[in-house]
């Protein structure tokens, strides 16, 4: 069975950053951080609960008195890699706690490494602090154990994930995501919004919103109010992104499904109060396919709400992801997806081939797709979106626009503008003059160059 590479994967978050030190005789925890920036979230949350009760957190297996992988099961690819990651820890640190979504499937993990001390499911953070005071005993000091208000992050200091929501209320055949999470699950309007304002008070510059399906925020507590700021605030994502963009930092908004409501937060956008960026998983584009799928069949209307967005907000960027040589997927299909791509002229976009997943429905669908077919239609594929990419950032030499600097060393400054997410989409370098600049700060460029992903400027005033 094929199984996608990493630059196929939509499944990867940016890698973890650890940068806690550690006091003599301190109970220490590794954390190796698998999957998608929802598990990312997951970790952080764990390890700032570690921190509070008087654990180091560890950057190597071999500081660390034990190991917690967080794995990932989305795709077989990804089974495989949180497997190979758990053997790595246990070969090199030998105490290992394994939880996460694959951790939905124990037997699978213990028959692979039955020497790891406990598996949990995921979202199950008591269980896994149990797990944890089992393995590695807490010693806590209260005189020296203070935690910032931000917790434990993984990301770096200028950006954060904000998760809204868990679970899924989709059944799409290629995902086993809801049997693993569960169905919809909010949070409170006001907890999202208190973690958001700590958050930028700490000096977060940007949120990017995440879960399972963002569009449906609120569906699961028929969109009740909490109480905010002297008055009160719906559990719905429109009312949500209002709120966060009023807190002054950038606000991009990630797993947007494309219901209708999603046209009131374009608004939003043209105002500056959300990035005007959407990350929506179209997946495919020919009825046959999306309908084997189980998801939403109408992407003749789909390019209709593309172009509603535009209207009211032409500077939108739009990012999705798309599966080729899916069950049944003939050459007419993939051709109706290639001609969908070039209507609608997406800025940002991600594929990878079909792969069977232990558990999704999409297994039991006849006629698969042989592998060199599936490569063949990702190579044509990718082929497409790389030169849409090129004609729209060329079409940005001579622009002058915000960037956020996300890394700074002796060749130049690493940014992104508001069209990019980091880690997924593109960067924009700046080659000189960037001696005075640092991560997180906001500058204005001139687009100078430009490649197939990536921009090239100058700093204005140089």
């Amino acid at each position: 069975m094929s199984q996608n590479p990493p630059n196929l994967r939509p499944d990867l978050a940016p890698k973890p950053l650890f940068d806690i030190d550690r006091r003599a005789g301190q109970p220490t925890i590794g954390m190796v951080s698998l999957g998608c920036p929802k598990a990312l979230v997951d970790s952080e949350r764990i390890l700032t609960r570690l921190r509070a009760e008087g654990y180091a957190i560890s950057p190597d297996y071999k500081g660390a008195d034990a190991v917690i992988v967080n794995t990932c099961g989305f795709l077989d690819s990804a089974k495989a890699e949180s497997l190979e990651a758990i053997g790595e820890a246990l070969r090199e640190n030998g105490k290992v706690l394994v939880t996460g979504c694959l951790g939905a499937e124990p037997d699978y993990i213990t028959g692979a490494h039955p020497k790891v001390l406990a598996v949990t499911g995921p979202h199950q953070y008591e269980a896994v602090l149990d797990a944890v005071h089992r393995a590695v005993p807490p010693a806590p000091d209260p005189f020296i154990d203070l935690m910032p208000a931000t917790g434990v992050k993984l990301t770096p200091r200028h950006y954060s994930y904000l998760k809204i929501s868990e679970g899924c209320n989709h059944a799409c055949k290629f995902c086993i995501i809801p049997d693993m999470r569960g169905k919809l699950v909010s949070r409170p309007a006001h907890a999202v919004l208190r973690e958001a304002e700590k958050l930028v008070d700490a000096g977060v510059r940007e949120l990017l919103v995440i879960s399972q399906d963002t569009s449906a925020y609120g569906v699961d507590r028929k969109h009740d109010l909490s109480p905010w700021k002297g008055g009160e605030v719906r559990a719905h994502i429109t009312d949500l992104a209002r709120e966060l963009g009023r807190l002054g930092a950038w606000v991009r908004l990630h797993y947007v499904y494309p219901y209708p409501h999603v046209r009131q937060l374009v608004p939003l956008m043209a105002e500056g109060l959300v990035l005007p960026y959407l990350d929506i998983p179209f997946q495919h584009a020919h009825p046959d396919t999306l309908r084997r799928m189980a998801r939403p069949a109408a992407a003749a209307k789909t390019l209709d709400e593309i172009a509603a967005w535009r209207r009211d907000c032409p500077d939108i960027v739009l990012r999705s992801t798309f599966i080729v040589g899916y069950p049944g997927e003939t050459e007419a299909e993939f051709q109706t997806l290639l001609d969908w791509l070039d209507e609608a002229q997406l800025d940002r976009v991600g594929c990878f081939q079909y792969e069977n997943v232990a558990g999704a429905r999409s297994n039991a669908l006849p006629d698969h797709v042989p592998d060199e077919v599936k490569q063949d239609r990702w190579d044509r594929f990718m082929e497409k979106a790389q030169a849409i990419s090129e004609a729209k950032l060329a079409a940005k030499v001579g622009q002058v626009m915000q960037v956020i600097i996300d890394e700074v060393d002796e060749d130049g400054a690493t940014c992104r503008t508001k069209a990019d997410a980091p880690e997924i989409d593109g960067n924009l370098f700046i080659d000189e003059g960037f001696e005075g600049l640092a991560p997180g700060d906001l500058v204005t460029v001139t687009v100078e160059e430009a490649g197939e992903y990536d921009l090239w400027g100058r700093l204005n005033g140089i």
